[in-house]
């Protein structure tokens, strides 16, 4: 993050969800004002791809029957080498994919809640088998809305681009790299205010029916909406 602000020259960044050391995949970095929604991306659903190792043979019923138990509210603290406080919490699984398993390495597909240790998760594993097992390699795949398929480039992506900007005056690449901020939101329900209410709703007056002119059905008391 401050490699790209001193390359953009912002006074703002911020990132959502850090990586562990040797973790790879989607890490979105927030720039100016659009850091102020950090914390919701940061605390957004996210998917990894894992090599867990285990430590002994197993038969693949087994191992296939303890990986479904783990899918659901699971308690989990924190790994030793983690950079918060390690007391006991609760985390969601939402799902569990075993891709291929090749000797004692599986590879796993893993749809989680944000906070979620997969370091832990493959240690537990390994523990309910009574063999043991620890995490290989690791790769997050999706952030929020945010996946590697259309939205990931490199810091040398970002370089080429601010490059052909500054000496060509050309935006093109810039504009692949570097997404407008309301692609963060794009997975909350929505509410869009009539331009006559914008200018009250900014200023601190309430949002009133006659001030939209649409809103996603299902919205209850206390859900996070992206007003537009």
């Amino acid at each position: 993050v401050a490699w790209i602000k001193r390359l953009l020259n912002v006074d703002k960044a911020g990132h959502a969800g850090t990586l562990d050391p040797r973790v790879s995949g989607v890490l979105p970095v927030t720039l100016g004002h659009m850091t102020k929604i950090i914390g919701y991306i940061t605390h957004s659903n996210k998917t990894y791809v894992c090599v867990m190792q285990l430590h002994k043979d197993v038969d693949q019923n087994e191992l296939k029957r303890v990986i479904n138990d783990f899918i659901g509210t699971i308690y989990q603290k924190p790994p030793i080498r983690s950079h918060v406080k390690r007391t006991l919490r609760t985390r969601k699984i939402f799902n569990i994919t075993i891709n291929e398993i090749v000797d004692r390495k599986v590879l796993l597909t893993i749809e989680s809640e944000a906070g979620t240790y997969m370091r832990k998760l493959c240690w537990d594993i390994g523990l309910i088998l009574g063999i043991g097992a620890h995490m290989r390699e690791l790769r997050r795949i999706k952030t929020g809305p945010f996946n590697e398929d259309y939205y990931l480039v490199t810091m040398q992506d970002l370089t080429e681009a601010v490059y052909r900007f500054k000496t060509e005056e050309k935006d093109d690449l810039l504009r692949k790299v570097i997404i407008p901020g309301e692609y963060s939101v794009c997975e909350l329900p929505k509410v869009l205010v009539r331009d006559t209410a914008v200018e009250s709703v900014i200023n601190g007056s309430p949002l009133a029916i006659p001030g939209i002119s649409y809103y996603n059905e299902g919205i209850n008391r206390g859900d996070l909406v992206s007003l537009l």
